[in-house]
């Protein structure tokens, strides 16, 4: 859960539409397009004018970008199409316009982050579906660990912290930019009880003090679509918009490792609020050694059915802007991916 870069994309796949692309490069690679006095700028342009001269400001800025930086382009157009064929079920290529269109949501994504942490955006613009889920768990003081994505606005977790019985939530982000974004966050509420902690490797002493917090009834918050920094990370591959992608296995080893329950949050916009949708994923996530591979390709599969439904929901919300699909720089499984199932 970050602001955002915008890393660029590599060349798609042969089942996606055409397009010409430079150069595969991880996302890590490359640097945040945002920074911290731009994004200040962004939140007191809406402050001073609203928010549509804000979109009169960015959107040539946005069209200047995309026209200058090929790689976000065809990563943008990439996806959409993959998005748009599962949606009307005809294969079709997303346009510039469309891309454009994307891009501006990410602009708009951002400054609702800023607006959160400012107080601007109250926790009451935010209407939390199936929270019940997870309710009595809370108030009975029992932790776990929630997934989410880059779709939507995962910042409405700040929501969690100052509407629902004071849960208290650690974010883990796999960014060397983390400490920027927290510096930002206390500049514009000191006293956030959203904890945000940079983790390259999840490492022993990791899961202990992960492990703790959890025991203490806290929650522990870890993106699902994005593989963390690091030589060769495992990946779990899956269908994902009806191509195969290789999916992070850190979040499902890190709650067999805390023997924890497991939910998904998944955040959009609707008609001006924020929908924050819940879903019970596992009570335990348990890996026996000589299926692991296995229970670790279901796992992802569910996750990637569950990610491309809302995909389809809100398609211009999900910013990760960098071929995706690639596993180049990943080591997958060799195993054949399962089609997801129907009722998913």
């Amino acid at each position: 859960m970050t602001t955002g870069g915008v890393p660029p994309s590599q060349e798609p796949p042969n089942e996606a539409p055409k397009h010409s692309a430079p150069q595969k490069r991880h996302w890590a690679q490359i640097g945040e397009v945002t920074s911290v006095n731009g994004m200040k700028a962004l939140l007191m342009v809406h402050r001073l004018l609203g928010r549509w001269p804000f979109r009169f400001f960015v959107y040539p800025a946005l069209v200047f970008y995309i026209l200058r930086h090929p790689l976000a382009r065809v990563s943008s157009r990439m996806y959409l199409s993959r998005v748009y064929a599962t949606m009307d079920g005809k294969a079709r290529s997303a346009t510039l316009w469309n891309s454009v269109q994307h891009f501006g949501a990410f602009a708009e994504n951002i400054l609702d982050k800023l607006r959160i942490w400012a107080g601007e955006l109250k926790a009451s613009d935010v209407e939390f579906r199936n929270y019940d889920i997870i309710h009595d768990q809370v108030l009975a003081g029992r932790g776990g660990l929630i997934i989410v994505t880059h779709l939507g606005n995962a910042e409405v977790c700040r929501a969690l912290t100052t509407r629902k019985n004071g849960i208290r939530l650690t974010v883990l982000v796999h960014t060397k930019h983390a400490a920027t974004f927290n510096k930002l966050l206390a500049d514009l509420d000191p006293a956030s009880t959203l904890n945000i902690q940079q983790v390259t490797e999840v490492s022993a002493d990791t899961v202990i003090r992960l492990r703790e917090r959890v025991d203490r009834g806290e929650y522990i918050v870890i993106a699902g679509d994005r593989v963390p920094i690091a030589h060769r990370p495992r990946v779990a591959p899956a269908l994902f918009l009806g191509t195969p992608a290789g999916f992070p296995v850190g979040p499902y080893v890190l709650a067999s490792l805390l023997q924890c329950p497991t939910y998904l949050l998944f955040c959009i916009p609707e008609r001006g609020t924020y929908q924050a949708y819940f879903e019970s994923f596992r009570e335990r996530i348990v890996l026996p050694r000589t299926t692991r591979d296995a229970a670790l390709r279901e796992l992802a599969t569910e996750f990637a059915a569950r990610l491309a439904h809302y995909c389809r929901i809100a398609p211009l919300q999900w910013f990760n802007f960098y071929d995706f699909w690639d596993m180049s720089h990943s080591a997958p499984s060799t195993a054949p991916v399962a089609a997801p199932d129907a009722t998913h």
